[in-house]
């Protein structure tokens, strides 16, 4: 066979080189076309995504929020249709286009376990973005002991996400913090009929015997405390993995929730006012430029 020249070996150099040049571009990539010379790359985060689907638990179903222990969607601070609220789907969709594409799957008692199960619902809408408010009632159990641990507490939320990436690799995550439950116990525990209703089984771990302040209440409380925190650290760092998910910085466990924030039925739940500042919350962290 004929010995290639030196002009040969260097076409097939740079033919080789460009080759090699487009795999590495498809390897960084992956499914994503490479921008073309000059061309910005798409940003990971639309501040502006089309359609909303809510999972969660009682807050997000707007319970307590109008009747003494029922469900009140449509004040849900993530796709309610209250003009009081102005809900994250409203104010991202507009009232109109929210009534037709945002969705609320969330469930009053729901765990971290029964996440996975509403976002399989959740999908089939094929949402753009989908938030995520679940914790409390981890930890609001029957007494400590019966918290979830920590280690099930992040299986279960790998899971729902990893549920959620399968059908949709592109859809956006907004993960709310789990509230400040000992600040809400410390806001509610100065209204007597607030105390009534708890006795009824509203989070008995850290809401039971709620004037008491021996050392024992006080070692439950914060217990209690401190697996909130726990699985405050759990959501940050897994959705942190994940360029699509943005975590509200632990915005909703810091917010000091006042009177005037919380259910006038149970002094617990958000009220409507509560309701509106959680959807401030998360608009805020939505439509931020940079997570």
């Amino acid at each position: 066979m004929r010995k290639p020249s030196h002009r040969s070996r260097a076409v097939l150099a740079v033919t080789a080189a460009a080759v090699l040049g487009v795999a590495g571009c498809d390897a960084v990539g992956g499914n994503e076309a490479a921008p073309t010379h000059g061309a910005k790359p798409a940003p990971a985060w639309d501040v502006s995504p089309a359609s909303v689907a809510a999972v969660g638990d009682s807050i997000t179903r707007g319970f307590d929020a109008c009747t003494v222990l029922s469900d009140c969607p449509e004040v849900s601070w993530a796709t309610g249709s209250s003009t009081e609220v102005d809900s994250l789907a409203v104010r991202l969709l507009g009232r109109t286009r929210a009534a037709e594409r945002s969705w609320n799957y969330a469930v009053t008692g729901a765990r971290m376990a029964d996440l996975r199960g509403q976002v399989a619902q959740a999908v089939a809408r094929r949402p753009q973005l989908v938030t995520v408010m679940v914790g409390a009632n981890d930890a609001c159990r029957a007494s400590t002991a019966a918290m979830t641990s920590v280690a099930d507490f992040r299986a279960g939320f790998e899971d729902a996400l990893t549920t959620l990436r399968k059908s949709l690799p592109k859809a956006q995550v907004y993960v709310a913090s789990v509230p400040n439950l000992k600040r809400l116990w410390s806001q509610g525990r100065t209204n007597a009929l607030g105390k009534q209703v708890w006795k009824l089984g509203i989070c008995p771990s850290m809401l039971s015997d709620a004037d008491a302040l021996d050392s024992a209440a006080t070692l439950r409380r914060d217990t209690v405390q401190k697996r909130v925190e726990e699985y405050n650290k759990v959501l940050r760092e897994e959705c942190g993995k994940d360029r699509r998910c943005r975590f509200d910085g632990g915005a909703v466990y810091a917010y000091r929730f006042g009177t005037a924030q919380l259910s006038h039925w149970d002094w617990f739940h958000p009220s409507v006012d509560g309701q509106a500042r959680l959807a401030e919350i998360a608009y805020r962290t939505v439509t931020a430029k940079k997570s």
